[in-house]
């Protein structure tokens, strides 16, 4: 559809050093520590309606997340537990129940591929080289934008100027030669540390399955998830297997190198039809279809910002997939030493 734009100029929206605070940390029911990946594309989704509002011509296609710092808002102890607030007494005067909500607060670094809308505004293009002014007040704009908004739950704060911190939001066209874009990328690359990035691993789930049915040959995909989703210490003994060798706790799965691995909710799979817009009773919104979906569970890692090679290794985006009722994020990292893409079908959506 971008092709038949008259303007198919790209650009990169970056929002540095936000500051979010409570933010929500419960991502999926069974993740927590950070907001989901979808909470930020469907911040891209409003952000992009915002602007246009405000006759900001972009279009939002891609989102990358870079985390500077997150404080989970918890008590310490063997078993860490949220810090809930106690609502108000109820219309009988009675206490009411706790909902268990879990909050953080969040440094981050939001990075946005936009390409200009055609019809919007004046007909000129706006993403071309040389156009430095516009595209700074363009960028500014967002950021005034994003922060009357909340940011998965949370809200936005005045980033605080520290001396070589980027803290200016910035809007630069994305050059066509792929040479001179990865040129580009580890230039700005520097700018998002000390930080980490999220990108997509589903590259080692058919790893660890294929590792676990060596000794559970009925072992499922869900048993490979859980099982890189915690630490599996066992008592390993010195290579050398001498008389006295000392033994030591260590998780064969997580060597070194291993990386930051983490599991995250990457999108929703559906549990029924779709419905027409009114049919389902106590719906938010009735002019829209809807239908009933569950989370779809992957792997990701944080990884360094100067460790990524290209631009689509950091950003996100959303695929839609009507006929099997799928809808996901997809990132376009690659890990060198990992097995590369894999077959959409590993995972058993139906």
């Amino acid at each position: 559809m971008s092709s038949a734009l008259p303007y198919s100029a790209k650009g990169l929206l970056v929002l540095p050093h936000l500051r979010v605070q409570s933010a929500n940390a419960i991502s999926s029911q069974m993740t927590h520590g950070f907001p989901s990946i979808t909470a930020f594309t469907g911040l891209m989704w409003a952000l992009e309606r915002k602007l246009t509002n405000t006759g900001v011509p972009l279009r939002l296609q891609k989102v990358g997340v870079i985390c500077h710092h997150h404080q989970e808002q918890v008590n310490d102890g063997y078993m860490k537990t949220f810090r809930l607030t106690r609502n108000p007494v109820d219309r009988t005067g009675g206490t009411a129940a706790i909902v268990e909500e879990g909050r953080t607060h969040l440094d981050l670094t939001l990075v946005f591929q936009v390409q200009q809308k055609a019809g919007h505004g004046d007909d000129m293009p706006l993403l071309i080289q040389g156009n430095d002014d516009a595209l700074a007040k363009l960028a500014t704009k967002a950021l005034q934008t994003l922060a009357n908004m909340r940011v998965a739950g949370g809200s936005v704060l005045p980033s605080r100027p520290a001396p070589g911190r980027f803290t200016r939001p910035w809007l630069a066209v994305l050059p066509d030669d792929s040479e001179e874009l990865n040129r580009n990328f580890r230039a700005w690359r520097r700018q998002w540390l000390p930080g980490y990035a999220l990108v997509g691993r589903d590259d080692l789930m058919p790893v660890r399955l294929e590792r676990l049915r060596q000794k559970r040959p009925d072992a499922t995909t869900l048993d490979a998830w859980l099982d890189m989703s915690r630490f599996n210490y066992r008592a390993m003994q010195d290579s050398d297997g001498a008389t006295g060798s000392r033994v030591h706790w260590h998780d064969p799965d997580r060597g070194k190198g291993s990386g930051w691995i983490v599991p995250i909710p990457v999108g929703y799979a559906s549990l029924s039809d779709l419905h027409e817009p009114g049919k389902v009773l106590n719906a938010r919104d009735g002019d829209t279809p809807m239908r009933f979906v569950e989370s779809i569970y992957s792997m990701g890692e944080w990884i360094g910002p100067h460790r990524l090679d290209h631009l689509d290794a950091l950003l996100w985006q959303a695929e839609t997939d009507l006929e099997r009722g799928v809808y996901r994020c997809r990132n376009g990292y690659i890990a060198s030493d990992g097995p590369g893409e894999i077959d959409d079908d590993f995972y058993a959506y139906d």
